[in-house]
C-alpha cells in the first residue's frame, strides 16, 4: 500500500528556541569555548550534541563553573538565587530565557507586590517551573491538575492569582482555569495568557492535521515538554501517535495498514530531524509528502545586550 505524509504547519523550531540556540553560538564565535550553559539550552538531544560538540559545557548547578567564566542560562529561565549566586560567583552571564518566559517571571513579581499568594500550573520539576516558582521566596504553590485544585489550602481566597507554565496543553490548562475560578471567583489572571503562541499554534496544527491522518509522528525529544502535548493531542483526537527522537527510533510496525501518516515537531526540534524522518518514512513505502496550511509564524525576539547577532533572520 502506497503512503503519504501530511506535515503540520507550524512545526519545529520557534522563535524563542532560535534565539537560545543564536546566544551560545555567537558566544562561542566571540569568547571561544568552553562556553558553559546552565541545564540544556532547550530539550533536544540533537541540538545539544550539536552544540557540546561546538564546545558548549551544560552544567546543572553553577559551583562547578570556574569562577570569571561566561555561562549561558537556558530557554527555560532561572530563579532569582540562581540569578544572585552567578553574580556572587564572578560569572559573565548571557540570559537566553525565552521572552515570554521572562513575561510571566514578571508577571509574578507585580502579583507577589500586589500580595497576592500565586498559583503555577505547570508540571512539577520542569526547569521553567522551577524557574517561575523561584521568582518569589514564598506565596506560590503549584497545581498539575484539576484534582491538585479541590485540594488546594489558600490563605485568603480575596489575593489569589495565577500564572502557567508556557508550554502546557491549552486544553487541559483551560480545565484546570475553569476549575480555579470556580473555587475561587476573586482570582486575578494574566493580562495575556501564558502558554506561548508556538505552544498553541502547534497544538492546533495537530487538531487539524489528526482527523486526516491515521498516526501520527511527533519529532522531539521526550524531556520536551511540548513535544509531549503534542503526541497527548493527536491521541485525544483519536489517532495513535508516536513521539520519536530521531529516525532511527521508528518502528515500521506502527504503519501496518495506515496509509497516511501525520508528522510534526515539538518546538524545540529542528527541522533536520523532520527530514530524516521522511527519508526513513520513504523507504517504507511513503510515495508523497504534502504540508497542510496553517499559520506562518514571523516572530523574531532580539539578542540580549552584548550579542551581536550572527545571522540575519
Amino acid at each position: 500500500m502506497d503512503k503519504e505524509v501530511l506535515l503540520a504547519q507550524p512545526r519545529g523550531f520557534c522563535a524563542g528556541v532560535d534565539r537560545a540556540i543564536e546566544i551560545v553560538e555567537r558566544a562561542l564565535e566571540e569568547y571561544g569555548a568552553p562556553i558553559y550553559v546552565r541545564h540544556e539550552i532547550v530539550h533536544n538531544a540533537y541540538v545539544v550534541a550539536d552544540l557540546r560538540r561546538k564546545g558548549a559545557i551544560f552544567v546543572e548547578e553553577l559551583d562547578v563553573i570556574p569562577a570569571g567564566s561566561t555561562v549561558i542560562f537556558s530557554a527555560h529561565g532561572v530563579s532569582k538565587a540562581v540569578q544572585v549566586e552567578a553574580e556572587v560567583r564572578g560569572l559573565r552571564v548571557f540570559d537566553a530565557t525565552c521572552p515570554l518566559v521572562t513575561k510571566v517571571h514578571v508577571e509574578v513579581a507585580k502579583m507577589r507586590r500586589e500580595n497576592r499568594e500565586i498559583i503555577m500550573i505547570g508540571h512539577h520539576g520542569h526547569p521553567e517551573v522551577e524557574g517561575t516558582m523561584g521568582q518569589a521566596e514564598e506565596g506560590m504553590c503549584l497545581v498539575e491538575t484539576v484534582a491538585d485544585v479541590n485540594r488546594l489550602q489558600v490563605k485568603n481566597p480575596e489575593l489569589l492569582a495565577y500564572v502557567s507554565q508556557t508550554t502546557l496543553s491549552v486544553d487541559d490548562t483551560a480545565d484546570i482555569i475553569a476549575a480555579l475560578k470556580r473555587r475561587f471567583p476573586l482570582i486575578v489572571e494574566p493580562k495575556k495568557g501564558d502558554i506561548c503562541y508556538a505552544t498553541t499554534n502547534r497544538q492546533q496544527a495537530v487538531k487539524f492535521m489528526a482527523p486526516q491522518v491515521d498516526v501520527v509522528i511527533v519529532v522531539g525529544s521526550p524531556n520536551s515538554s511540548n513535544s509531549n502535548r503534542l503526541r497527548e493531542v493527536a491521541e485525544k483526537k483519536g489517532v495513535s501517535a508516536y513521539m520519536v527522537d530521531n529516525a532511527s527510533h521508528i518502528d515500521p510496525t506502527w504503519f501496518d495498514g495506515k496509509r497516511r501518516i501525520g508528522v510534526t515537531a515539538g518546538a524545540s526540534a529542528p527541522e533536520v530531524l523532520v527530514e530524516a524522518v521522511i527519508d526513513r518514512l520513504r523507504e517504507l513505502n511513503v510515495k508523497s509528502v504534502r504540508s497542510l496550511p496553517g499559520v506562518e509564524e514571523d516572530v523574531i525576539f532580539p539578542m540580549p545586550k552584548g550579542l551581536v547577532p550572527a545571522r540575519i533572520v
